[in-house]
């Protein structure tokens, strides 16, 4: 079963040390899992790290028996069983069970750019087919905003990615569940997470079905869960590139009348007039009413949407700016449809897949 996952890695500073670039490989592949912030050796002598360097790798053409790699090594065949079998199932390396005793196993391809290029399109297929299950669920529908802004601070690409199988017998889990575990939405060791009524499911449901994206506050509301935890599971959602997080520009007026309120306490009516932005983008009647009731304590809500009615949206936001008032963010799918999200997916896969190109080029060409 083809079962890997992929994190975003930059490329590695040196383009002729092959430590660095196959510590590159097992950090992408997360091969290795690591222990503290830094290891004396660097990984190096991880045996992973010297199963590709010193034989998968360095002879491609090669067939390794399995008892010889144990010896070389000096590896239990338990403990090289389970470093192989992570690697056949990230579909790197294969093996054959030709003649009698051990399996050889070898390079997938020949070559390390051919394994590369193997294991992506693997990667693009299995992704499009297990896509189809966020079209079979999706219920959003009119989910734009009045004023849409980019996500800023993307995180790092983090994704699972794994072969469809059957839901076992007499298991506590959903389609839908074991999805996401799949791709790594409910993290390394999802443990109870996996049920289907976890909370991390329950969330996933909300995104899918909800058009306005969802605050944290909102969420711990909803869900009636501790707001850190959901906090962390929204993170890891994001890294998968399936769930972004934006301002909410559908509570503009929101914050535009905590705005007010706020300075105009503060600061008075000169300011707001001058500084403020009054005089720079709102008209003298404009002006007029949001003062009067400001004085009289009496502005809400709906005064600043009815009275702002004719603004556009980017000029609330820069009167927004002036007035040093913020928008709240918000998590939702990163598309407005499932293929929208299915293609965001792809964008952010095919930027680690061509660094993984590139990294086998330089592989050959370092050990020529």
């Amino acid at each position: 079963m083809f079962s890997v996952r992929l994190q975003e890695v930059a490329l590695p500073t040196s383009d002729r040390d092959v430590d660095s670039l196959v510590t590159w490989f097992t950090d992408t592949l997360c091969l290795v899992r690591k222990k503290g912030d830094a290891m004396a050796d660097y990984g190096m002598a991880n045996p992973v790290h010297r199963l590709l360097r010193d034989h998968i790798f360095a002879s491609p053409e090669i067939g390794w028996d399995a008892q010889m790699l144990a010896d070389e090594l000096a590896l239990t065949p338990a403990s090289l069983n389970h470093h192989l079998t992570r690697l056949v199932e990230a579909g790197i390396i294969s093996y054959t069970n030709e003649g009698k005793g051990w399996r050889r196993y070898y390079l997938r391809g020949g070559s390390i750019s051919n394994a590369v290029e193997l294991f992506s399109v693997q990667c693009k297929i299995i992704i499009d087919q297990r896509m189809s299950l966020l079209q079979t669920n999706w219920t959003r529908t009119d989910c734009r905003l009045a004023l849409e802004l980019p996500e800023e601070d993307t995180p790092l690409l983090c994704l699972g990615i794994v072969d469809h199988r059957p839901l076992t017998p007499k298991t506590s889990e959903s389609l839908l569940s074991q999805w996401l575990g799949d791709f790594g939405l409910l993290g390394e060791r999802p443990g109870k997470e996996s049920e289907a009524d976890s909370l991390s499911c329950k969330l996933f449901e909300i995104l899918i079905s909800r058009n306005a994206p969802l605050s944290l506050d909102e969420a711990a509301q909803l869900l009636d869960g501790p707001k850190p935890r959901i906090g962390r599971i929204l993170e890891r959602f994001r890294a998968s590139g399936m769930v972004e997080r934006v301002a909410r520009t559908d509570r503009l007026s929101i914050s535009l009348w905590s705005a007010m309120v706020a300075q105009y306490q503060r600061r008075g009516e000169d300011w707001m007039l001058k500084k403020g932005g009054f005089n720079r983008i709102l008209n003298e009647t404009q002006q007029s009413k949001l003062i009067q009731k400001l004085k009289k304590g009496k502005l809400k809500v709906g005064d600043v949407e009815s009275l702002l009615k004719d603004v556009n949206s980017k000029q609330q936001m820069l009167l927004l700016n002036l007035l040093g008032g913020r928008l709240p963010l918000g998590h939702r799918l990163s598309g407005e449809t499932a293929e929208d999200v299915t293609r965001r997916v792809n964008e952010r896969l095919d930027k680690v897949l061509r660094r993984m190109r590139r990294v086998a080029e330089l592989l050959e060409s370092a050990q020529n």
